[in-house]
Order: C-alpha cells, then structure tokens, then sequence
C-alpha cells in the first residue's frame, strides 16, 4: 500500500473542492477502498473523509414525495429502519443479505453503489485484463462460473452492488454533486455498460459525488419481493438475485419491474418478462412463463449456462412471493 495523506471534510462543498486535484479519493466505509489500495489497483495521494459530514447519514420518508437516503447511511441501517421494511421490503431485504453482519454496519450505501467489479481476474495485480487496460478480457475464455449471461462483450463483469438492483427495481434517483453544481439521474442510467466504456461502472464524472438517493412513494398496494441465491448459505457474493416489483390494478398486473442482480455488468432489466405479466393475474403458468421469456436472450458463457435454469427458477419464484402466491 503507497503512503497518502488524509483529511477530514466537514461539508460536501470542502469535499468535492478537493477531488479537482488528481489522486484525491472519498473515503466513507472504506471496505472497498482498503480492498483496492490493498491490491494495488488504486493508490491514490489524498484519502478524504466524509464520514462526518452532516445530513449525509439521514434516512427521510414521506408519503407523497418518497424516501431520500443519504449516502453515508449504512446496509445494516437501510435494513433495519420500519419505514423502508414496510414500503420498499425488497431494497431492505436486499441490504440485509449483503455480506456480513460485521460489514454492513460499515459499509454505506453510496461506497456499495460505486464499489468496483469483484472478477478475480480484475482484482489480480498481475494480469492487465481490459478494464485496467489491457487488450484481452480473461473471463470470456477463463473462468467464468460466476460471471455475466448478459452484456457480457467486451468485458464479462457482474455488477457488485447489492443496493443497486432495487434501486432500479423502484424506479430510484441519484443526486450527483461536483462543484459545478448539483443534478439528478436515475438509478437504471447511472450503471454504464462495458460496451460503452469498458473502464468504468457508472457515470460519475471527475469531481462529483453522491449525495442523495431518493425513491419515488410507492403506490397504494405495491408488493415486492427479493431472492439471493448464493453457494453458501449466508456470506457469500450472489450468483443469481432477483428483485421484483408489482404495482397491482385489481387482481392483475398494472406495472411490474424485474431486475436481476449477478446476471450483468449493470442491474439487469428483464423487460422481456415484463411484458408478459403486464394486465395479467399472477400464477404459476404465467411466472413460468415470464421466466422463459426473461432468459430468451441470454448469452452465457462456457461455465455458467446453469445460471439460464437458476435465473427461471428464481425468477418464478419471487414473481408468486411478490404477487402473494406460494413460492
């Protein structure tokens, strides 16, 4: 690990002011960041601490314009809290089953949302892989049993955010900040493609910052629901993860947003499935149905085709617990 220095921000606009000089990084959890200065991936000259800002750690809800969160608060925290448990079940249960107990009362979830690819070949000092550079992407011919089905040219990545998948699943936003000012994405265009720009994951711009995540009030009688499906019971990176979300008219179907977690570089919308429950009663022919319809264009690589049947599985699976059926 390279010697650096370290300061303490007390505002966002001492924060961002100091990322306009090369080698600045945030640092808030930092279980990432230690990660990566570890493997020397990043070696940055100035570590800035903006765990102490003020208003960055608050969790808001309000019936009519949503939920704001800000990025400093943690996993453990986004799952614990009754309002988001009662109206966004699947982002807290999502929160909750991230790594362990230990790390999600660290890690806040503006870090979870810009932490970097968690492929073995990326985070290996010793191979020049394309994200860092190079002119080959290991994964497409390596191992890759736990890599992309979809995306997954020029580069294989899974995106590693836990929190980011139900983000997209409720139609969320980010607030970006830089000195030049504040503006607003959603959370379904913040995560960027390798075929756009194979070294990066999102779309922050040098200088800028989270800080505030905010979702839209959910309608009256949504339902959600949340699968992780890793190797191990607890502890363990996902390699399947399902997120849904159903707003009903009646019996049937209004909207529906499926997001698929472990499937992409980015969070994985399943449009495909949409489609097909769109003004439909939920049962077990029509999830089947769906989950078909949302692994159509999968394109796995040589060791993990079983994700397609995972995925089927899973996918049917939280379409019954979300629209209250039996799993």
């Amino acid at each position: 690990m390279n010697a650096f220095e370290w300061t303490e921000a007390s505002s966002v606009d001492q924060a961002v002011a100091q990322l306009t000089s090369n080698g600045v990084v945030l640092k808030a959890g930092g279980v990432d960041l230690l990660d990566m200065m570890k493997e020397h991936l990043l070696e940055p000259t100035r570590l800035v601490n903006i765990r102490n800002i003020p208003g960055l750690d608050k969790i808001q809800f309000d019936e009519k314009s949503g939920l704001k969160i800000g990025p400093l608060v943690t996993l453990a925290q986004i799952e614990s809290d009754p309002q988001i448990q009662k109206n966004y079940g699947a982002l807290a249960e999502a929160c909750g089953a991230a790594a362990t107990p230990q790390i999600r009362n660290m890690a806040t979830v503006g870090g979870n949302l810009v932490q970097r690819p968690r492929c073995w070949y990326f985070r290996n000092e010793t191979i020049h892989c394309k994200k860092k550079g190079g002119d080959i992407c290991y994964a497409q011919h390596g191992e890759n049993q736990y890599h992309a089905i979809f995306d997954n040219d020029p580069c294989a990545i899974v995106h590693p955010s836990s929190a980011g998948t139900p983000l997209v699943a409720y139609g969320g936003t980010l607030e970006l900040t830089s000195s030049k000012g504040k503006r607003e994405i959603l959370a379904e265009e913040f995560f960027k493609l390798p075929e756009v720009d194979v070294h990066r994951e999102n779309v922050l711009e040098p200088g800028e910052m989270i800080t505030e995540i905010r979702i839209p009030a959910p309608a009256p009688g949504t339902r959600s629901a949340y699968w992780k499906q890793g190797e191990k019971e607890s502890q363990d990176w996902p390699i399947a993860e399902v997120i849904i979300v159903l707003e009903p008219d009646g019996d049937r179907v209004k909207r529906a947003s499926i997001v698929l977690g472990a499937a992409s570089p980015v969070p994985h919308r399943a449009k495909e499935a949409e489609s097909v429950v769109q003004g439909k009663k939920i049962d077990e022919a029509l999830a089947r149905e769906a989950a078909k319809a949302a692994m159509a264009n999968a394109e796995p690589l040589a060791d993990n085709a079983y994700k397609v049947q995972l995925f089927e599985a899973l996918i049917r699976r939280t379409l019954l617990r979300a629209a209250g059926g039996q799993a």
